[in-house]
């Protein structure tokens, strides 16, 4: 009867664990689309400078002919407005769609401007190494004594970040589920790569002597 019952629970965790793996191969994660993504709309709603004033373009009249050759440049003219022609061809992009389908979201808009608002603080406490980038894509605390009362910014700055990198997880869900069947519980699996994504962009954009945390948990200057 022990042995019955110690094979029935092998069987079960087996197969528990065989269906963990399957939801992991299933998750849609194109992860060079989505760092084109993220960079795209740090660029245009991050980037300083009159560059990030610029008035909204009127968009381009449609072409006549078909064989009008696809634009180099992707996702937004201006601060909230769509190229009509990034958006026709959106569909043979994925990191344009991507970026479109998060811009689309007021919460991540919203975000953005949060994080853009704080910069200037932000790369100054990057840059006394008060705080560093961690590998889930979040600001961790590494000397409080230099961190000069600001807690209350990079709580504000992490919780930014989480909505940008739950739209992402959003957006991919909604993309993939036209490409194969879709299932909440790869959700969390979107969230941990979307997460890394993050991160890995935000480690290529470090400046000089910022602290990053490795995948391996190991904290270096750059």
């Amino acid at each position: 009867m022990k042995r019955a019952i110690v094979r029935w629970l092998t069987a079960a965790v087996c197969g528990l664990l065989a269906a963990c793996a399957i939801i992991t191969v299933n998750v849609y994660f194109p992860e060079k689309d989505v760092k084109e993504a993220y960079k795209s709309l740090d660029d245009m709603l991050l980037k300083e400078g009159d560059d990030a004033k610029k008035p909204v373009e009127e968009p381009p009249a449609e072409p006549e002919k078909k064989d009008v050759p696809k634009p180099q440049s992707s996702i937004l003219d201006g601060r909230f407005g769509f190229s009509l022609v990034a958006a026709a061809y959106a569909q043979d992009k994925v990191a344009d769609e991507l970026a479109i389908e998060l811009s689309s979201m007021p919460d991540v808009l919203k975000a953005y401007d949060d994080i853009r608002a704080v910069l200037p603080q932000l790369d100054a406490l990057r840059e006394s190494g008060a705080i560093g980038e961690n590998k889930q894509g979040l600001l961790t605390v590494r000397d409080k004594a230099k961190l000069g009362g600001n807690e209350a910014l990079v709580k504000k700055v992490n919780d930014s970040r989480k909505i940008i990198v739950t739209g992402m997880a959003k957006a991919l869900e909604k993309i993939g589920k036209r490409k194969e069947p879709g299932s909440k519980a790869n959700f969390n699996e979107l969230m941990a790569r979307a997460a890394a994504t993050f991160a890995s962009l935000r480690h290529d954009e470090a400046k000089p002597g910022w602290w990053l945390e490795l995948p391996n948990g190991r904290w270096v200057q750059k």
